[in-house]
Parts: structure tokens; sequence; C-alpha cells
């Protein structure tokens, strides 16, 4: 099988399909969670913690040089709280995908071999006598 070919058939598989659907899908929900988070859900908690700015915390470590260095966790928390929206909105959009897929049919098991009914008859024949 040629590499085109073998590519070509790993490509058009549904898996590859739908995660290509899934990172379009991501990728222009991150600008909507974002300014979800910023504008609308970091407020009201910064306003509740005494008005602190989320974006604006930071650390500052002295160096030998005078100039501090900036550990910004507060940008580290607003993307926390970015991944866990985007995370739970995921979520939730696959298991209301999944309650409108039809549930798969229970396929009966395959009837036993002949030879095991046959056997079943003797043992029954042997336990009668």
């Amino acid at each position: 099988m040629s590499i085109v070919s073998e590519f070509r058939e790993f490509a058009m598989r549904g898996n590859v399909i739908d995660l290509a659907v899934g990172v379009i899908i991501g990728a222009a929900f991150a600008p909507i969670v974002s300014t979800l988070v910023e504008n609308i859900i970091m407020p009201p908690i910064g306003y509740a913690l005494a008005g602190i700015d989320f974006s604006a915390l930071a650390i500052t470590l002295p160096t030998p040089t005078g100039d501090g260095v900036l550990i910004k966790y507060g940008l580290f928390l607003n993307a926390l709280f970015k991944f866990l929206i985007t995370a739970l909105a995921i979520f939730l959009l696959i298991r209301a995908l999944n309650k409108f897929q039809k549930p798969k049919a229970v396929e009966a098991p395959p009837p036993p071999p002949q030879s095991e009914i046959y056997l079943r008859e003797i043992r029954d024949a042997l336990v009668k006598k």
C-alpha cells in the first residue's frame, strides 16, 4: 500500500474528522471563553475579594541587579478559570449530543453450536436413567 493511499485511509476515518471539527470549534470557542472569564466572571470575584484585579496579581522576586523578576500568578488564575469553563462547556455539549444519539441495539447471543446441543441431550438422557 502506498503512503498516499495509506494516509488517505487514515484521514478519512471518522475519528480524524471528528478531531478536526473539535479543533475548529475549540478555536472559535476560545475568544468567547476569554471574554466571559475576563469581563464577566473575574470582576465579581475580584470585587468580592476587596477589589482585587486578578490579572495584576504578581510576586516580585529580588535579583542582585535590583530589577525584580515578576511571577504573574494572577494571569495563571485567569487561564485556569478559562480552562475550567471550557472543559465544563465541552462536557455539557458532549453530554447533550450523547443524549440525542440512538442507543445501540443489543444483539442476542449467537445460538450454541449443534455439538453442544447434542451433548446437552445426551446429558439429560443420562440423568433420566
